[in-house]
């Protein structure tokens, strides 16, 4: 008989008691017995929040044997992957092992299903056995484990038609395009810091795709390389590279884009530190930013708004909307120029 479980997974929560596991310190990973409201999971691919992964790969000074090593104390410290410093986790590729008798028949799941959790590592327990690759350019990490999907959890199965990896790497950041198509409408200005990396893209695609032709669309990226090759995807009306953590100098070349009219939307999709303030200048008064960044600080970012007198409306990056799984899956079916860069980045 499998023991009872709560939907959110407060079961699981070892200390302090009383608290989600999300910002729980420290949950249970034993995955010998499941509850009866629990999926078990055999883990391939850990994809780490890029924010998360730089900020350990920094750590680690690129050393593959160092990364293991701290990823490891993650785990054995807090039985999830909950980056420490950052505060954020990603997601994961697997196999349903075992569904929890309480779910069985209720769930459009059975055994040896391929899915993709879209819920954050940072709250999902989850076992190491062995890190077999790291795909560091992906931030991408091959093990042997087990993981726990709740009853509350989201999920999405991994389509057919396209390569695992590929679709791992997108539904890994599908909030951010979704909400962009939640967000944008046409003739808005729309302005897509860190444009050139995964969600940036996807953003950009889907941004041009709401404002039409009457919008416009602004790129701004951080190397040559990301500069090219998003001015080649077409996406955007305007593509530049310049420093994200350089907000006045930002702000004065969005205002010369934009003939000092600013912009409707900012989307930021950075993942270093001290954006907050380029986002929120490069916004005209009574516009909209919204942080899919996971190095977002909310305390940078709302004191720095009220410094300046800035009274835009601010959105934290929720890695979840309605059917954000079937929008970015379709963004890269719709556009084969996207999915090719997808396949040849992240594939």
């Amino acid at each position: 008989m499998q023991k009872k479980g709560n939907k959110y997974g407060t079961h699981r929560v070892i200390e302090p008691k009383g608290v989600l596991p999300q910002p729980a310190n420290k949950i249970d990973n034993n995955m010998d017995e499941i509850y009866d409201n629990e999926i078990l999971i055999d883990v391939q691919t850990l994809n780490i929040d890029s924010a998360s992964f730089t900020d350990i790969s920094t750590r680690a000074g690129g050393d593959p044997e160092k990364i293991k090593e701290i990823m490891f104390d993650i785990v054995a410290k807090q039985g999830k992957h909950r980056n420490p410093w950052t505060g954020s986790g990603g997601m994961l590729l697997g196999t349903v092992e075992k569904i929890g008798d309480a779910l069985k028949g209720k769930i459009d799941l059975k055994e040896g299903d391929k899915i993709a959790t879209l819920v954050s590592l940072s709250l999902t327990p989850l076992r190491i056995d062995k890190i077999k690759e790291i795909r560091a350019d992906v931030d991408q990490v091959d093990i042997d484990g087990k993981a726990i999907l709740f009853e509350s959890g989201i999920y999405a199965k991994i389509p057919t038609d396209m390569p695992e990896k590929l679709a791992l790497s997108a539904l890994d950041v599908a909030g951010a395009p979704a909400q962009t198509a939640k967000l944008c409408k046409p003739g808005d200005t729309v302005l897509i810091i860190g444009a050139g990396g995964k969600s940036g893209m996807l953003c950009c695609y889907e941004a041009k795709k709401r404002v039409g032709v009457t919008g416009k669309v602004i790129g701004m990226t951080h190397s040559p390389k990301s500069t090219e090759r998003l001015q080649k995807l077409g996406f955007c009306d305007v593509v530049f590279s310049g420093n994200a953590t350089d907000p006045v100098s930002t702000m004065e070349k969005i205002s010369e884009l934009t003939g000092g009219k600013m912009a409707d939307i900012t989307i930021n999709n950075v993942n270093i530190p001290d954006t907050e303030m380029t986002s929120v200048l490069c916004t005209k008064d009574d516009g909209l930013v919204y942080f899919f960044s996971m190095a977002t600080s909310f305390t940078k970012a709302a004191l720095g708004a009220e410094g300046v007198g800035s009274d835009v409306t601010m959105i934290v990056g929720n890695g979840y909307t309605k059917g954000h799984a079937e929008i970015t899956l379709q963004e890269l079916r719709e556009n084969a120029e996207l999915r090719k860069i997808f396949e040849e980045l992240y594939a």
